[in-house]
Formats: structure tokens, C-alpha cells, sequence
């Protein structure tokens, strides 16, 4: 782990140690899955903050062997090309769509199956209430986010040739990701009962590529990603001093003529280099460091 981009390395280090203090509270009687899995909305133990949490939760080793292991296999090449900050939103994004998707399915077959209609259901021989029944329908794993990176993966590298285990063959990445939305959808379509959130699989999907779609179209909304937020306030300052003065410029243009225009843009060049030098002066030494000439100028400029 240690060449493993650091968002990728910290995402899992949590899951670990979410797994493990997982069953270590268990043999105290502390039941994470219940406190911090996704629950249906409509039963009693369903909290907002479990769209967050239940993505950290797993229900074994191999389940959350193969997430991590997907999650390193993929999540770091993702985090080298975006950044850690848009590799962590998107991660965040996909887990989400994903935890939101499987509400609605379990809404509707809370629906198609009258469950309302009943006080009572028999679950597997036990008849039970039906708040404790719906309390059961409990979502975990970082799939969701997982199967988003796997797209993420197969949008950016198309072509690249895996070879993924038992086909003695390369296969491209894109084919690999379509292939994995097809066993998706038909485990879906089968029915219930394997005990896997295939449509949560196919959210964090579904998600991620509308995500990646709108940062195609807009991608100036996710070079913010990359720059301090500091970093971002003194380029929005400059620019917004920028703006000011070629509007100033163009007023004397028209209302003073007693001054050269030769004259006039020495006095804008010189005007404008003193202001970037403070500016320049508050980026590396901050604001503090000015002097009350240079505070005073800034105000001055800041307020034409």
C-alpha cells in the first residue's frame, strides 16, 4: 500500500475497520448492521445518516474481500487521473445513487406485495409484525460505489485489456463493464432471494455515469476539484479586478480626452502591476502582512 494514492489506501483502512469493529461489538451485543445499515424508509429504524454509513458495513470477508479488492484493483487508477478530492465526491456519489435506487425497489415491492394491507406477515415459517418485517429489509457494502468506479473505469480507459478470471483471454474494459450491467440486470429480473442489492449495483451505475456525463458537458465544474478554496477566492478577486478596470478604462475612454492615451495605459499597466504585486504579497505572507498604504490601495480598488 505504499504507492496507493492516499484516498484509495484511507477508503480501505475504514472498511476494515468498519468490518471488524463490526464483529467485535457483535459478541458484546452491539448490532452495527442494525444501527448503521441502510434501512427501508418506512420502518422504524431508518435513519438519513444510514445513506452514508451503510456503504462502510459488510456481511462477511468475501463480500468485503472482493469490494476491496475491486476498489484497489480500479480505484486508484481513477484517484491518479482525477484527484483525491472528485475521486472521493464520485465514490460518495455512486454510494448514494446507489442506497437511493434500492429504496425505490424496496418501495415498490412494499407496494406490489399489499404489505400495507397486512399486521402480520410470515417470513420464511415465523409470523411476524409487519413494522418488525420491513425492519428487516436492510442494505450494506460499498458495491454500489465499487460498481461506480468499474464504470468510471471502462469510460476512461475504453480499450484497456483485463484479464479477468476464468477467461483465458484480455477483455476490454468497456466490454467487461457491459457485461457486468447485463449479469446485473438479468440477477434482477430472475427475482428476489440471493440476498444481493443487484439494482444498487446498477444505481451506483447509473449514478456514476450521469455524473461523469455532466462533467463532460460542464468541465469547469470539476476543476474546482483540484484547487485550494484560497487558491480559488484570489483568482475570483483578480479577475473580478481585471473586469473593473477594463470597464474604467473604456469611462475615461469616453469622458477624459485631456490625457494622452499613451499616458493613460502607462497609468493602467502601472495601476494594475501594484495590484498584483499585493495580491501576490497576500498569497504567499497573507493579508496581515500588508502594509496600510497597500491595505488602503486594495480597499481603494476594490470599492472604483
Amino acid at each position: 500500500m505504499i504507492n496507493m494514492p492516499p484516498m484509495t489506501k484511507n477508503l480501505l483502512i475504514v472498511n476494515f475497520l468498519a468490518f471488524v469493529a463490526t464483529w467485535v461489538l457483535q459478541r458484546s451485543g452491539i448490532d452495527l448492521t442494525s444501527l448503521l445499515g441502510l434501512h427501508f424508509f418506512l420502518a422504524s429504524d431508518f435513519r438519513p445518516y444510514q445513506f452514508l454509513t451503510y456503504m462502510f458495513l459488510h456481511g462477511g470477508f468475501t463480500h468485503l474481500f472482493f469490494n476491496m479488492f475491486a476498489l484497489w484493483m480500479f480505484g486508484g487508477v481513477i484517484e491518479r487521473v482525477w484527484g483525491s478530492k472528485k475521486f472521493l465526491f464520485y465514490y460518495i456519489v455512486c454510494g448514494l445513487g446507489a442506497g437511493f435506487i434500492q429504496e425505490l425497489v424496496q418501495y415498490a415491492d412494499y407496494m406490489i406485495q399489499e404489505i400495507p394491507s397486512y399486521q402480520y406477515v410470515n417470513a420464511g415459517g415465523i409470523q411476524m409484525t409487519t413494522e418488525a418485517y420491513i425492519n428487516l429489509w436492510t442494505t450494506i457494502g460499498a458495491s454500489g460505489a465499487v460498481y461506480g468506479i468499474l464504470l468510471a473505469f471502462g469510460m476512461i480507459f475504453p480499450n484497456e485489456r483485463l484479464f479477468i478470471i476464468p477467461f483465458p483471454f484480455p477483455i476490454k474494459a468497456k466490454w467487461l463493464v457491459v457485461g457486468y450491467i447485463a449479469i446485473e440486470l438479468f440477477s434482477a429480473m430472475s427475482g428476489p432471494g440471493d440476498g444481493v442489492a443487484h439494482m444498487a449495483h446498477l444505481g451506483g451505475m447509473l449514478f456514476g455515469f450521469l455524473l461523469i456525463r455532466y462533467w463532460q458537458k460542464h468541465p469547469d465544474s470539476s476543476q474546482r476539484f483540484g484547487r485550494s478554496k484560497g487558491q480559488e477566492f484570489f483568482d475570483n478577486l483578480k479577475r473580478r479586478f481585471d473586469e473593473r478596470q477594463r470597464n474604467n478604462q473604456m469611462k475615461a475612454e469616453q469622458t477624459n480626452r485631456r490625457e494622452t492615451d499613451e499616458e493613460y495605459n502607462a497609468r493602467q499597466r502601472q495601476n494594475q502591476e501594484e495590484i498584483d504585486a499585493i495580491l501576490d504579497k497576500i498569497r504567499k505572507s497573507g493579508y496581515d502582512s500588508l502594509t496600510k498604504e497597500e491595505k488602503q490601495k486594495l480597499f481603494d480598488q476594490s470599492h472604483k
